[in-house]
């Protein structure tokens, strides 16, 4: 059985608004929250699963400052698995090799996938402790194996590109070279908050989200069949920059080697495109 909590973002959002939603003050607001309803039902929960500091796919909502480090501590306290999606966040998207170590969290089991090859060949990985690995480990007889499997697992030429790829991170000092272009990006988004629909701008290291709204005043949505999002990234495209916008969403995910002449092209043609609606 799941159980599913509120988004920590937009939990935070309700309680405090935009501006503090972010703020350390609030994860200890949310995460009380959290902690009563774990301390309840701990012996029913085997693993605490969650994105690593943002949740993508939801429209680029980032974690409180703070909130990670906090379910990692509520997991040691009742001895549940703390599990982490890193597929979006891995390999450098937050600025760090993985999102986990901004805060300084250890999970015990960690998914990965997409940049572990640069995006040139599909390939996903699931790292764990050693506690847990050990408890698969032994002699064929005790049938500890774990015996699930993919048809194509441990593809060699997908596994060649992510062993190219991480070498490349590391001749090319790719992480340190990504710095100053999240600084830029920060930068430059500020820009957005004074066009006409736009709602909400986020960002979590070198991925960023901007909702656009029809009424900025209220927050109040566009209509979800007038396909607002598709109709700003078709503006995009005949600028040459092509964008995926989730619903009325659109998410900003440049390749990490972008040079910053090309994002701020690309986010110079998105601000005329959001502009245009």
């Amino acid at each position: 059985m799941f159980i599913r909590l509120p988004s920590p973002y937009l939990e935070a959002v309700k309680k405090v608004g935009r501006e503090r939603a972010l703020e350390y003050d609030t994860t200890k607001m949310l995460i009380e929250e959290v902690e009563d309803f774990v301390f309840k039902n701990h012996q029913e929960i085997a693993g605490f699963v969650l994105e690593a500091g943002v949740q993508g796919a939801a429209g680029i909502l980032p974690f409180p400052k703070g909130y990670l480090k906090e379910i990692r501590r509520i997991c040691d306290e009742y001895n549940i698995l703390m599990i982490v999606d890193e597929v979006a966040t891995g390999f450098g998207r937050t600025g760090h090799m993985f999102a986990c170590e901004k805060e300084g969290v250890e999970p015990d089991i960690m998914a990965l996938g997409k940049g572990i090859t640069g995006g040139y060949l599909p390939l996903a990985a699931t790292l764990v402790t050693d506690e847990i690995f050990n408890q698969f480990l032994g002699e064929f007889g005790e049938a500890k194996h774990f015996y699930h499997g993919h048809t194509y697992t441990g593809n060699p030429l997908a596994c060649s590109v992510a062993i190219a790829n991480l070498e490349v991170f590391e001749e090319e000092q790719t992480l340190k070279k990504l710095q100053p272009k999240i600084k830029l990006l920060e930068e430059r988004l500020k820009e957005f908050w004074d066009l006409k629909h736009v709602g909400d701008v986020r960002q979590y290291g070198f991925m960023a989200g901007i909702e656009l709204v029809k009424n900025k005043k209220t927050k109040e949505p566009f209509p979800y069949g007038e396909r607002t999002g598709f109709k700003v990234a078709n503006y995009m495209i005949k600028k040459g920059v092509w964008v995926r916008p989730l619903g009325d969403v659109m998410v900003i995910m440049p390749p990490l080697v972008i040079s910053e002449e090309d994002l701020n092209y690309m986010l110079d043609v998105m601000k005329k495109a959001v502009k245009s609606i």
